[in-house]
């Protein structure tokens, strides 16, 4: 296998295999990886990867996409795709069924085609002849093996295994054929054939074909998880654009192109273009923009707070000292920024248990008075659009401001309610705590003191993040601040945290809220087969929750990307998925 070194930086000296085309170096064995590793782990920026000798290191230089990963990445199992930064570590390795096209709709990947019977509760797919998984010695003779139907079935049933402990076992609980004792049956995943997969559900279910996108729905052979059990984590085998290399942890991933890739372009070339990707793990978000202004990582996701003003005007504009020396790209994101009110008291104790917020007018009050276009602008340079609707995002389809009033800016209103609920000049003092994080602290204190401009005196709370999802998840935050980051592009996915079935912790209702008229309107959504008809629906289930207030909508957020000039292919979405199979760089 081709080879060649990393020529500086906490890379000097250690030896990367490359895919053939690369050139390789005849030098001698260098220190262990670790070791070569150990300045980068004191904060030093990232080297560019460079080829030796008489090699041209610009050429493998853009062959190779570098991102960072400042937040923990914990698995290479698509099983545990959980967060941002395991789905897309395993977004370049994996492929599902379906996945989304560029307008987020449901399309063929390893299927080649499905069909969805007239009832709703038999899909069945067909897959795509000669995909084949990576190289392996997991394989006979080390090469991958052709992707059979029991593939998928052995993927699907292993997320519902007690012994996986996948967290995502619940894109199929409750939604597929069940035994009287409420679990999976087994006629729930069928293979018929060795290119046939049908799926039962117990009743019909429109975002199904969204959630078959999900990377916990990628498929993994039975031979890679047998062989290397929970190790299956860091030795990844899938049918994805790129292979695994090598992962030291807390300082780099390498993989490199996959020469057996199925997928070509439109003009028959094969994919990827790029022959390596090497994540990197800069936890401090200042190194990782000033790697990034050196030209030493092809694009970042998100602007901070320690740079966004930097290089961002208050409109949400480049500042002139940058113009033109990177693209900022910024589109609508599946993601609600929000705060909760605990509507159950059993889990509230003492003085978190603030009976007045269970009282519809305080929550309303305390809605009308944040000015959304001001906390926008002032605190996050305009990324974002105020929430002035429901809780569905402005990235959806069946959004609609005018079908779904929330609420604006309106302190008078708010008093008004205030009175009317017992508090404010001549009732009762009113005096709450919030719950949140230290990244959300800053603006916390601003909706503090709009709050206390309308007679409510709110005293913050900061936790660590684990403790404050703890304290949410088990209902003792009487008051807090949360978002949703949609798992599939369907507005069921966000309404679903109002539905009395789900109260948390089992399920993604955390506030409580129970409504016998939202829930029929949910179970009937569900159910609706025609968008227009189902987006109807939604609207009425926004609208409903938005008079009750269980929730403030504080703004629909935005995917905010910096790439570097000479990155092509690479184009944000509202899923904010990082799909690297047709980038290349010039």
């Amino acid at each position: 296998m081709p080879r060649f070194w990393a020529s500086s930086g906490p890379f000097q000296g250690f030896l990367l295999p490359l895919p053939p085309r690369l050139t390789s170096c005849p030098h001698p064995p260098r220190p262990r990886l670790a070791t070569a590793l150990k300045p980068w782990l004191l904060g030093l920026a990232l080297p560019l990867l460079a080829a030796c000798g008489d090699a041209r290191p610009e050429a493998d230089e853009r062959r190779v996409f570098r991102y960072n990963q400042p937040e923990a990445l914990t698995s290479l199992d698509p099983a545990f795709a959980r967060s941002q930064a395991n789905i897309w570590a395993v977004t370049q390795l994996y492929n599902g069924l379906i996945e989304l096209d560029d307008s987020l709709r449901p399309a063929p990947a390893l299927a080649r085609r499905y069909d969805i019977s007239p009832d709703g509760r038999r899909y069945t797919f067909v897959l795509r002849p000669g995909v084949r998984f990576h190289d392996s010695e997991v394989f006979a003779g080390g090469r991958g093996r052709e992707v059979r139907a029991s593939d998928v079935v052995y993927s699907f049933r292993r997320l519902l295994d007690k012994p996986t402990a996948s967290p995502g076992g619940w894109i199929f609980r409750g939604k597929v054929l069940e035994k009287p004792d409420g679990e999976p049956s087994d006629t729930a995943f069928v293979a018929p054939n060795d290119s046939t997969v049908r799926i039962y559900l117990k009743e019909p279910f429109i975002p199904f074909l969204g959630i078959l996108t999900m990377p916990y729905a990628y498929v993994v052979p039975r031979e890679a998880v047998q062989r290397y059990g929970k190790d299956f984590r860091e030795h990844p085998v899938g049918t994805g654009p790129f292979v695994f290399r090598r992962w030291d942890e807390g300082s780099a991933i390498v993989y490199h192109r996959n020469p057996n890739y199925w997928r070509r372009d439109a003009q028959g070339r094969p994919l990827p273009y790029l022959d390596a990707v090497l994540i990197s793990f800069i936890a401090d978000r200042k190194t990782e923009f000033l790697t990034f202004m050196q030209g030493k990582l092809d694009f970042l996701s998100g602007v901070r707070e320690g740079s966004r003003d930097l290089i961002m005007n208050p409109d949400g504009s480049v500042r002139e000292d940058f113009a033109g020396k990177f693209r900022l790209q910024k589109v609508p994101y599946l993601n609600t920024e929000y705060l909760g009110f605990q509507l159950d008291p059993t889990n509230l104790r003492g003085p978190a248990d603030q009976p007045a917020l269970r009282d519809r007018r305080v929550r309303q009050a305390l809605s009308y008075a944040i000015n959304r276009p001001e906390l926008l602008a002032y605190f996050i340079n305009n990324v974002g659009r105020p929430g002035h609707s429901g809780f569905v995002p402005s990235s959806l389809p069946s959004f609609s401001e005018q079908a779904v009033p929330g609420y604006t800016y309106q302190p008078a209103k708010a008093r008004e309610l205030l009175r009317a609920a017992g508090y404010g000049p001549g009732g009762r003092p009113l005096r709450l705590r919030l719950s949140t994080v230290a990244e959300r602290k800053e603006i916390c204190e601003y909706l503090q003191k709009k709050w206390a401009e309308v007679g409510v005196q709110v005293a913050i709370d900061v936790n660590q993040a684990a403790a404050h999802q703890e304290l949410v998840d088990n209902g003792r935050a009487a008051f807090f601040t949360k978002s949703w980051l949609g798992d599939y592009p369907d507005a069921e996915n966000y309404l679903a945290l109002f539905y009395g079935p789900n109260f948390s912790p089992a399920g993604p209702n955390k506030t409580h809220f129970r409504s016998l008229a939202y829930d029929r309107l949910y179970e009937q959504a569900k159910l609706e087969r025609d968008d227009q008809r189902r987006w109807q629906l939604y609207q009425a289930m926004d609208r409903l929750m938005m008079q009750e207030a269980p929730v403030v909508a504080l703004y629909y957020d935005e995917v905010v990307r910096l790439t570097q000039n000479n990155v092509r292919g690479l184009n944000p979405n509202p899923m904010n998925q990082l799909v690297l199979e047709r980038v290349r760089k010039d």
